[in-house]
């Protein structure tokens, strides 16, 4: 997909690329949900919520049949990060959900680094999804893209 005003940055290697994917497939195959991931250099905004949402809008992330698409945000040179659940997961799992995904994201971050962290949290967030939104393979399908959406 491409997005006029933002361009391509390499933040990961080919392989880190592929693993990334290969993860947000995987957690997809188990559920009606979508996960995508926004990474850009800087949060221009104070708060990076507040970009993750601009983000998900752009991207059209409302447009899924269940509303049960998760945007994973990370400005990666600022250290923030945000997620964001359209509204058919947020009504199910609410604020302390997200505040707690958010802790956890942070800390495996810390510990394992940038690919890993995101690979666990596409992992934690697809569980959600799973257990309120479990793939129906007669009728699910992939709503949005399963690419890496890059920032400036």
């Amino acid at each position: 997909m491409k997005i006029p005003f933002f361009s391509k940055k390499d933040f990961f290697s080919a392989a880190e690329k592929n693993q990334i994917v290969a993860s947000i497939r995987e957690a997809e195959h188990q559920t009606s949900g979508e996960i995508r991931l926004f990474v850009e250099s800087r949060c221009r905004y104070v708060d990076p919520l507040h970009r993750a949402t601009e983000v998900f809008w752009i991207l059209k992330m409302e447009n899924t049949e269940a509303r049960n698409a998760v945007l994973l945000y990370v400005a990666v040179k600022d250290r923030q990060l945000a997620i964001f659940g359209d509204k058919g997961i947020h009504e199910k799992v609410g604020d302390t959900f997200w505040n707690q995904e958010v802790a956890k994201i942070i800390e495996q971050f810390r510990k394992d680094g940038l690919v890993d962290g995101i690979i666990h949290m596409v992992r934690n967030i697809g569980g959600a999804l799973k257990y309120h939104f479990p793939y129906n393979d007669e009728t699910d399908k992939n709503e949005l893209p399963d690419d890496i959406v890059f920032g400036r």
